[in-house]
């Protein structure tokens, strides 16, 4: 029988061994074993350079933790993983923890498997006490490394009389002063692409190099920060919040998203960092706002899930400010996911626990609410809910009262405001639900007057509740023609779900109440396209009373 086959362990230290009975040093012993084991196991330069001392991923993590404490700085996150994938040659150590793995090993970065110097210019495998090359005579030859010990695998850092100056290794020809070994990515980045441009190279203006510089700013706002966020950011940020709700209606909603959440990960940033209890508060509220409006923006394009875990988020984020308006806004924003895609009873609940939240302070969610309400109860009464009707009535009549008390600035803002033109809006939803066709088409007429063509979300909706009123009256091609035109005449980029799934309601009322009129055929293959399904992928139409 043959012999089972050995362990990459085993082998290493039967080399480490025998190596160090025959007097060799930790570097040439690493050389075996990556000779050896390299071509059965894949072991890369730098795991040899660990077997060689026989210890394990903790021992050098210890270590290395150990340097960065000497050299005053704070812990490293640099733990067993992240070295096991240095090894496993998955990731490139960085320049800084490539410089603590050097001086653990006493090597240079050639020897652990890295082309390039370290950063620190100072050659790690020079054995401490030992003259230095200067660099002005560079063809003397290197000191001999001396044996190391048996036992005690790593060796430790020499203390100060023995450790190479820094100024010796730099030559007289290098500038004094302290060596800085902070050095991340985006450095290395920066570097190689002013080189590609000094040597005339094209440089495309690509992610890594967006990153690189995002990056940058960031570690400096980080400096800027850490102790404190200055009042000065906040105002900054607020402002830029308060620019995406302008934004909301005239910007393709992927797009905004994308901006939104690449600052929504900043302020996260930021709100690691515990601050005085008043900066903490205006974070979390931002932090609030930003996330309802992601939640606003998965509405559009059709995720309610995400929809309903940004509006979570929101709401922890509001609960820190001990704002009360500010909570009733995100549950008063949270029931649009269930009014357009879910249950209206829940739409019900959630308005009037918003309402609850407003309290008799008239404010954007105290308006909101009762509209919301409104709607939620208008649909209940397309289901057959008899006592909707009237509270659908009496909810608008203290929505609108509540309405007229808002400052100007409260009327002005279509997210983390309530504009007339919304009002009009939910009013003549609820009307057109209510069956109310003549007053609502009248209510929806007036609303698209005082929508701008850049609110596209409202303005579309608003066309499609007038289909809707067409239908009601018994035109059903005139409903189609004119839920078709108000989708396609809208830039494709703009069709986001919220839209194609209101004009695919529109076509299921008309097959509920008619049938398979010639006209619906061609209403769905207008929609067909790639932000909206096939009419064999709609769902069974369902009558009326069904719809939401």
């Amino acid at each position: 029988m043959s012999d089972p086959p050995r362990k990459e362990t085993e082998i290493a230290r039967t080399i480490r061994a025998s190596g160090l009975a025959r007097g060799r040093c930790a570097v040439d012993i690493a050389r075996d074993i990556h000779d050896q084991c390299g071509p059965l196991f894949g072991t890369s330069k730098v795991k040899a350079h660990r077997l060689s001392h026989g210890v394990s991923l903790s021992d050098i993590v210890a270590q290395v933790r150990a340097l960065y404490e000497i050299d005053g700085k704070p812990p490293p996150r640099l733990g067993e993983t992240l070295l096991s994938a240095y090894e496993s040659a998955y990731k490139r150590p960085g320049p800084a923890y490539l410089h603590y793995l050097c001086a653990v090993y006493r090597v240079e970065p050639d020897d652990l498997g890295y082309q390039g110097p370290c950063i620190c210019g100072r050659g790690h495998a020079v054995r401490p006490g030992a003259a230095p090359a200067s660099p002005r005579r560079g063809s003397e030859r290197r000191p001999e490394r001396e044996p190391e010990p048996l036992i005690g695998a790593v060796v430790t850092r020499p203390d100060d009389r023995n450790w190479m100056p820094v100024n010796e290794v730099r030559g007289l020809d290098r500038a004094a002063g302290p060596i800085s070994i902070d050095v991340g990515e985006e450095d290395i980045v920066l570097r190689r692409t002013l080189l590609q441009l000094l040597a005339g190279a094209g440089v495309a203006l690509d992610g890594q190099f967006l990153g690189a510089v995002d990056n940058l700013r960031r570690k400096m706002d980080d400096t800027l920060v850490s102790a404190t966020v200055s009042p000065t950011m906040l105002d900054q940020w607020e402002e830029t919040t308060f620019g995406y709700g302008q934004q909301y209606q005239a910007t393709p909603s992927l797009r905004l998203l994308c901006d939104v959440l690449l600052d929504f990960s900043e302020v996260r940033r930021m709100c690691d960092k515990r601050q005085p209890v008043e900066l903490q508060e205006r974070l979390c509220r931002i932090a609030a706002q930003l996330s309802g409006l992601s939640g606003l923006i998965m509405i559009n394009l059709g995720d309610h899930r995400l929809a309903r875990s940004f509006f979570r988020t929101a709401r922890s984020a509001a609960d820190e400010t001990n704002d009360r308006g500010l909570r009733a806004w995100v549950t008063v924003r949270e029931s649009l996911v269930p009014m357009y895609y879910g249950d209206p009873r829940e739409a019900l609940h959630l308005a009037r626990k918003a309402q609850d939240l407003a309290g008799r302070t008239p404010g954007v969610a105290a308006a909101m609410a009762p509209a919301v309400e409104a709607r939620a109860l208008g649909m209940l009464a397309m289901r057959g809910r008899g006592d909707a009707a009237p509270g659908a009535r009496r909810a608008l009549v203290r929505g609108r009262a509540v309405f007229d008390q808002l400052s100007k600035a409260d009327t002005n803002d279509l997210v983390f405001g309530f504009t007339d033109r919304q009002m009009a809006f939910y009013e003549g939803d609820t009307f057109t639900s209510l069956g109310d066709h003549r007053h609502g088409d009248e209510v929806l007429s007036h609303a698209l007057t005082l929508y701008a063509p850049s609110d596209r979300v409202d303005l579309t909706l608003v066309r499609l509740d007038r289909a809707s009123c067409k239908l009601h009256a018994g035109h059903p091609e005139a409903a189609l023609t004119a839920g078709q035109e108000a989708i396609l005449e809208l830039p494709p980029e703009h069709r986001s779900d919220i839209l194609v799934h209101r004009a695919r309601q529109i076509g299921a009322a008309v097959n509920a109440k008619h049938g398979e009129i010639p006209a619906l055929k061609d209403f769905y293959e207008a929609l067909a396209g790639p932000w909206s399904k096939s009419p064999t992928q709609q769902a069974p139409a369902v009558p009326p009373s069904e719809q939401v």
